[in-house]
């Protein structure tokens, strides 16, 4: 379960996770390790939780290499990709990078805020799930793998008096994931996604309301927010072998929203 065979011998599954040192992306990186994956963990700019989560994920077995890059610009992408091909063959990649950025009515939201939005959270995940298909795809000699794509339950609710543009990106990484995953599966590559809900993560307060959560908590039929490592077991069971027939499809995990 810890790996794949190439050539003839067992290889560590290798996985890149964008945003993958803080929240959902910091809990899925330490449930992977132990599952056998060496990871690589893209990050901003937070280099105390960058080390943090490399030590959880060395703490549960596996190897672990941050790297600080902008996947929002090529050589951004260049650097993270370049890194994993110095640890080994990729087999997955977690599109997790993304931020809402503000709360506030679209009419309100500025125009580079909307633009940064879909930079982050749209445009860089496809070019990332861009470079993952050309390096893991059987046809192209790679091992085959697994892409999962972070998606959010926003993006069937459209978020409104919220984060419009943000619902709307993530609407985008829905159509990603069906679309991909139909193209890729004859190559030996599963695309799948999971969409959380209202995760206890510190995105709400970088958009500027701390005390989002409560809030929103009596919206939720299961009347609380979710966990990051709630959403981490649902990417490790979609990287999974036990996963092995999923593609193309997103699953929901938002307590019912």
């Amino acid at each position: 379960m810890g790996g794949l065979w190439l050539g003839g011998w067992m290889q560590r599954r290798l996985t890149i996770i964008t945003g993958g040192t803080r929240g959902i992306g910091a809990a899925t990186a330490a449930r992977l390790a132990r599952d056998g994956h060496d990871l690589v963990l893209g990050y901003a700019r937070d280099v105390d939780a960058a080390a943090e989560t490399a030590r959880a994920v060395e703490a549960a077995g596996g190897r672990c290499l941050t790297v600080g890059a902008d996947i929002t610009t090529d050589e951004g992408i260049e650097t993270l990709f370049g890194a994993a091909a110095g640890l080994g063959v990729l087999t997955g990649l977690v599109n997790n990078a993304g931020a809402t950025f503000q709360i506030a009515p679209f009419a309100d939201t500025p125009a580079d805020v909307v633009r940064r939005t879909i930079d982050l959270n749209l445009t860089a995940a496809l070019l990332c799930a861009r470079a993952a298909a050309r390096v893991m795809s059987r046809s192209r000699g790679g091992a085959g793998g697994v892409i999962v794509n972070v998606s959010s339950g926003a993006a069937t609710i459209g978020s409104p008096g919220e984060y419009v543009q943000y619902a709307a990106s993530k609407a985008g990484i829905d159509a990603l994931t069906l679309g991909l995953g139909t193209e890729l599966a004859p190559d030996g590559v599963r695309v799948v996604g999971v969409a959380p809900g209202h995760i206890r993560t510190r995105m709400h307060a970088d958009a500027g309301e701390p005390g989002r959560l409560e809030r929103v908590a009596p919206l939720i039929p299961m009347r609380r927010p979710g966990e990051p490592e709630e959403v981490a077991e649902a990417i490790a069971w979609l990287m999974s072998e036990e996963a092995s027939y999923v593609t193309g499809t997103t699953l929901r995990v938002a307590g019912g929203r």
